[in-house]
């Protein structure tokens, strides 16, 4: 509970993104567009890497 508590607006946006994104690539691929499922499904794990390494130099800042 202390995590959903810490989550600001933009975190909540941004992991929000990143479900869309992955409902979107999974659709794409089931349907038979693999290569666009695969492609649009890296977006995901890129803006999590982003949001984390924001959050770093934030906690860095300090």
């Amino acid at each position: 509970m202390k995590l959903i508590k810490n989550l600001q607006t933009a975190d909540i946006l941004m992991l929000a993104l990143c479900l869309i994104i992955i409902l979107v690539a999974e659709y794409l691929f089931l349907t038979g567009d693999k290569l666009h499922g695969i492609f649009i499904g890296l977006w995901a794990p890129t803006l999590l890497g982003v949001m984390i390494y924001l959050k770093i130099i934030k906690n860095e800042r300090r």
